[in-house]
């Protein structure tokens, strides 16, 4: 059943994950979307700011939005106007497992057009240490049910 704007409070939170990043995916990710030298050449990630092999963030990205699609976004989640407040907060390393949260900061419903709403999330990934790596405010827009349904 389709969690539609009505269903949607400001302070809901879901929590999900456990995935573990692999270095095969760190190197492949970034051989194709962002070969910078610390994410796809070991030795030359020792002499980084980093001292090792690190995802990218784009990667890091990526990964938490597919958790995001599969955990909390069915399909009255229409789509996004953008994110805001993007922030790489500490470098994913191969085999860290993480897991997010996301809370809901913000609705409001479209007074211009009554069949969406905006939704805004905050999600936030942590590594098995429990440290944030990576955090985002999402501008969801969401499907709000008929009027004749409610």
């Amino acid at each position: 059943m389709p969690t539609y704007y009505e269903d949607i409070e400001v302070g809901d939170t879901y929590s999900f994950g456990d995935r573990t990043i692999s270095k095969a995916e760190i190197l492949e990710f970034a051989e194709q979307y962002d070969p910078q030298t610390y994410h796809v050449d070991e030795e030359a990630a020792e002499d980084s700011l980093f001292g090792e092999l690190i995802a990218s963030g784009w990667h890091t990205a990526s990964l938490c939005m597919r958790e995001f699609v599969e955990h909390v976004a069915d399909e009255a989640w229409l789509g996004a106007r953008g994110i805001d407040d993007l922030r790489w907060i500490k470098p994913v390393t191969p085999d860290d497992t993480l897991s997010m949260t996301v809370e809901i900061v913000d609705k409001r419903p479209l007074e211009d057009d009554p069949t969406i709403g905006h939704v805004d999330t905050r999600l936030t990934a942590y590594n098995q240490d429990d440290e944030a790596v990576i955090t985002w405010i999402g501008l969801g827009i969401v499907a709000r049910r008929d009027s004749d349904e409610s």
